[in-house]
Order: C-alpha cells, then structure tokens, then sequence
C-alpha cells in the first residue's frame, strides 16, 4: 500500500468537505471520492469523517526539497530544545523562521 502525500491527504480531504457541503448523499461522496481520488470506498468514508469533523478546508502543502545548512552548535541545541517543546520537526521551524525573515525583508526593502 502506497501512502498518501500530505498534499494528497489535504486535496482528498478538501473535496470530502465540498462534497458534504453541498449536500452530497455519503453513500454518493464515498463513490464519488473513490473514483476521482482512485481510493476504496472504506478510504473514502475515512476522508468524508475526517473532513466533517475539521469542518474547514485544509491549507494545500507546498513540496519541499532538502538542503543542507551549516549552524553553530548552539543555534542547533537551540533548535533541537524548542522542537522537542514545540513538537513541530526542525524543517517546519526553520522553514517558517526563514519566510518570517523573508517577509520582513521585502517590507523594509
């Protein structure tokens, strides 16, 4: 079994919610997700639960590639310390610390 993407799983999830926001029949969504989504219709209910209980579209992941970055070792401990804390993995901190200071960026010019 190949697992889904988390861009996949949003996608999926988003047309779940379309799907029951417009008052599809469950019975109908789960057959139209399966088809669409080439998902088995126990995959599709599992979509359909998951995106009544959100109750709001998911943001769409953008695909990420890998770097590699030399730190000093205490910026490292630091990152290593506010992750284990913060539970998000050392790419997301870095990636949103990295667009905060972007964005600062192009507002001072």
């Amino acid at each position: 079994m190949i697992r889904s993407t988390k861009r996949q799983k949003a996608q999926r999830l988003n047309a779940a919610l379309a799907l029951l926001q417009r008052g599809v029949a469950p019975a109908e969504a789960a057959a139209t997700l399966a088809s669409e989504h080439g998902l088995s219709l126990r995959q599709a209910y599992r979509y359909l639960a998951e995106a009544d209980a959100i109750g709001h579209r998911v943001a769409l992941v953008e695909p990420s590639r890998a770097i590699t970055l030399k730190l000093p070792e205490n910026v490292i401990r630091d990152l290593h310390a506010y992750a284990a804390v913060s539970r998000l993995s050392l790419g997301e901190i870095v990636a949103r610390a990295l667009s905060a200071f972007l964005a600062k960026m192009r507002r001072h010019g």
